[in-house]
């Protein structure tokens, strides 16, 4: 068992209302019993929070990074209008584990290989999470997952965190029309590095801007490309990327 890659915060969300609430507001349906992935968008579609979403017969919990958590929680409450909901941060502690899913724990819905998420309980130990999430493509709140992106092009899709059947959303028409109308120009990709160079370093192909270098492991690495523009080898700083 272990703590998650960054500090995390807890949400619970009460009243009435929640669910419809939140139903109107993320990219994903939250509104069956267990744990979601999702995100919050602005009106132009582009990343604002993605958090986990834990439907519980009296309330909600949603966990999400604690660097984003006020954010999210003012964010939350400008919608909330005249809704019967209550938002608060509470102290629940939050243990992630690999292997047989305990008990208490929730398979993560993102990927099979990321394990599982407790509630409730703290324990200690270490999980490598930068060579998980680089071997499975996963990208991370603050690092790849920045507000000048598209869910989309950051694997949303593949990683459960959008449902294009729920209804409306913030930021809901976007997302449809990426994914019906148009064809992906640039995302997230798995690629090989030699060197090192620090996250957010400019990738040049050709001496042409081809993307940005996210987290680094074990001489792979995550990187943002556009596809066009993809090529044999490129560059990072002093760092040599190949796809």
């Amino acid at each position: 068992m272990a703590q998650p890659e960054q500090p995390r915060s807890i949400l619970q969300v009460t009243g009435a209302d929640r669910t419809f609430f939140l139903q109107n507001l993320v990219t994903n349906d939250v509104s069956a019993p267990g744990l979601h992935y999702t995100a919050l968008l602005t009106p132009q579609g582009k990343y604002l929070a993605d958090f986990f979403v834990l439907q519980r017969p009296d309330d909600l919990l949603i966990d999400v990074a604690t660097e984003i958590c006020s954010g999210l929680n003012m964010r939350l409450n400008m919608y909330r209008l005249r809704a019967d909901v209550q938002i608060a941060e509470v102290n629940i502690d939050l243990c992630c584990g690999l292997g047989t899913l305990p008990p208490d724990g929730f398979a993560d819905p993102r990927d099979p290989n990321l394990g599982w998420r407790a509630y409730g309980r703290q324990e200690a130990g270490v999980i490598d999470w930068p060579a998980l999430r680089v071997a499975h493509i996963i990208p991370e709140t603050g690092i790849e997952l920045t507000p000048d992106r598209f869910i989309l092009e950051m694997d949303f899709e593949r990683l459960n965190g959008v449902d294009f059947k729920k209804g409306c959303y913030v930021g809901q028409e976007i997302v449809a029309r990426m994914k019906h109308k148009t064809e992906l120009r640039k995302g997230l990709r798995q690629v090989k590095i030699s060197g090192s160079a620090p996250i957010g370093t400019a990738i040049l192909a050709n001496e042409k801007p081809a993307g940005v270098l996210y987290t680094q492991q074990g001489g792979l690495a995550l990187a943002y490309l556009r596809f066009d523009r993809i090529a044999p080898e490129m560059v990072a700083g002093f760092a040599i990327i190949t796809p």
